[in-house]
């Protein structure tokens, strides 16, 4: 059904990024679907598009078995932007010529515009400016009718388009939708409010309000369980479903082994406090289950493994407090997209990445049905999402905590011992960062302990000891993020404390590496 919302249909060609497009889109306050880049024109026309974008690919257009495309939604009148590999497509099937490129590009390129009329509009005098590229191929004959109006140094057809009549269309060779171009954001506005026309009608507030109402006609008279953890994800999912169906949902926090220190205690505290709305509290219950998780971790050491035998574990856990509570057959799940297209490939020929225990990490077969209302969602609408539930700013402003817990932070085998010293190690982290108010400039920090030991000198004693690794980056939604430069004397504090508090450590190290080439997570 479509949306009543004027709507821009992003078609998926296995980029890591299609759903930072759609994001983007959203961020202009309009309504964005992303489908299957075999999508058929029925299918595309059912959303009544405004406007459609193809997205990049890890494909090249020059190989047999591409992606590919209704070409027939080229006649339907509708305003068209390629990014990347989007554009070569398109390029392509106009008429134009593709080839591999002399110097492939990856990273930033300085961007210089020609032509400011429409999908460079308001970037007078800003060019060149950064972008970020990412593609081995390159557009050497434009098609028929097409101009160049941006060129890089290795890319002399940076941008095209072709503006005749109705024929309106667009082709980007780097990607907008990032974080790491410049003016991206302004360049996307520019194709859906002013190329596209369409209104500005979608909100958080829309957002929440036509969740509320799938939940509650989805869900009818059936009880509802809510996978609790007592982070921003689930806390907004587990308000969004009390706000559509109230005492039909009950919250389970499942205390698996692998969290921080003082884990429960904490959220009993968040929880006491917790409210779905300005007069009721949700049903909690919390269930120490942390002896059958790492009996079934086991001596794992596979990080896979380890993720997908968390996922089992906590739908076992969950099936079972379904079970207790009787006539439950839905479970609420806070996932968000970076965790689906790390996961699985989801709406296009995307390339896994890891899976997360609540996507590529769940059983083939589950007697409870899911509920994911924050599933097609960033990090940073979600808390978005939260200020508009009302929910506490220390809830919303929590740092992300992966669902496998400290067992993918426990690099190799997950022991009780390991855990305590990793739990040590990271409290005296975080408690630091917040002591000296750099907890809120980081999206992201936490401790990891490494799989080595190292020689070490302790009151003239020769020590073989563990390793802990410090991570702490900067991001807007997870799917990039870059190391946080954190003052020295700042990191020189906290490797001190914590080799002298933490049994067993003797080494600190700091991560510096970005997201790419790195995750954020260790594993």
């Amino acid at each position: 059904m479509a949306s009543c919302h004027d709507t821009i249909v992003v078609l998926d060609f296995g980029s890591q990024y299609t759903q930072l497009i759609a994001r983007r889109i959203r961020e202009s306050h309009v309504h964005s679907v992303i489908l299957p880049s075999s999508a058929s024109l029925e299918t595309i026309q059912a959303n009544r598009p405004k406007g459609i974008i193809l997205s990049g690919g890890p494909a090249s257009v020059t190989n047999v078995g591409r992606p590919e495309w209704s070409k027939m939604i080229m006649k339907e009148g509708v305003p068209i932007l390629g990014i990347c590999y989007g554009m070569q497509l398109m390029a392509q099937s106009m008429g134009g010529r593709v080839g591999r490129a002399k110097h492939r590009e990856f990273g930033r390129a300085g961007l210089l515009v020609q032509d400011e009329s429409d999908l460079f509009r308001g970037l007078a005098g800003k060019s060149p400016f950064s972008v970020w590229m990412s593609h081995g191929d390159r557009i050497e004959t434009l098609p028929p009718g097409f101009e160049a109006i941006a060129q890089t140094a290795n890319s002399p057809i940076a941008a095209m388009k072709l503006v005749h009549g109705q024929r309106r269309f667009y082709g980007l060779q780097f990607h907008p939708e990032v974080a790491h171009t410049t003016h991206g954001a302004r360049i996307l506005k520019n194709f859906v409010r002013h190329i596209c026309g369409a209104r500005p009608t979608w909100t958080m507030g829309s957002f929440l309000h036509d969740s509320i109402d799938q939940i509650r006609e989805y869900v009818g008279k059936e009880n509802v369980l809510c996978a609790l953890s007592g982070g921003v994800d689930s806390t907004v999912a587990a308000a969004m479903t009390h706000r559509a169906i109230g005492k039909q949902l009950t919250c389970v926090f499942i205390d698996n082994g692998v969290m921080r220190k003082q884990e429960a205690k904490q959220l009993k505290q968040v929880f006491r406090s917790f409210r779905a709305d300005t007069q009721v509290r949700p049903y909690i219950r919390m269930v120490n289950a942390s002896g059958e998780f790492l009996r079934a971790l086991g001596g794992t050491t596979d990080p896979e493994k380890k993720r997908k035998i968390i996922g089992r574990q906590f739908i076992k856990a969950f099936e079972r407090e379904a079970r207790n509570i009787g006539n439950v057959r839905y479970l609420v799940q806070g996932t968000l997209y970076p965790d689906v297209i790390e996961s699985v490939s989801h709406k296009g020929p995307s390339a896994t990445i890891k899976s997360h225990h609540n996507v590529g990490g769940l059983p083939a077969r589950m007697k409870l049905k899911l509920i994911e209302p924050l599933r097609e969602l960033f990090k940073d609408e979600v808390r978005l999402l939260g200020r508009e539930l009302g929910l506490p700013d220390d809830v919303v402003h929590r740092h992300p905590f992966p669902g496998p817990g400290l067992a993918i932070r426990v690099l190799g085998a997950v022991t009780p011992a390991r855990l305590d010293m990793l739990r040590e190690a990271d409290a005296v982290f975080i408690d630091e960062l917040k002591a000296q108010s750099l907890y809120g400039k980081t999206w992201q920090a936490f401790a990891v302990l490494l799989p080595v030991r190292t020689v070490g000198v302790m009151g003239d004693q020769r020590t073989y000891e563990h390793v802990i690794g410090l991570r702490a980056v900067t991001s807007v939604d997870g799917m990039t993020a870059d190391w946080a430069p954190l003052p020295v004397t700042f990191l020189a504090h906290v490797a001190n404390r914590i080799i002298n508090e933490v049994p067993g450590v003797n080494r600190v190290v700091y991560d510096i590496s970005s997201k790419p080439p790195s995750t954020i997570e260790w594993e």
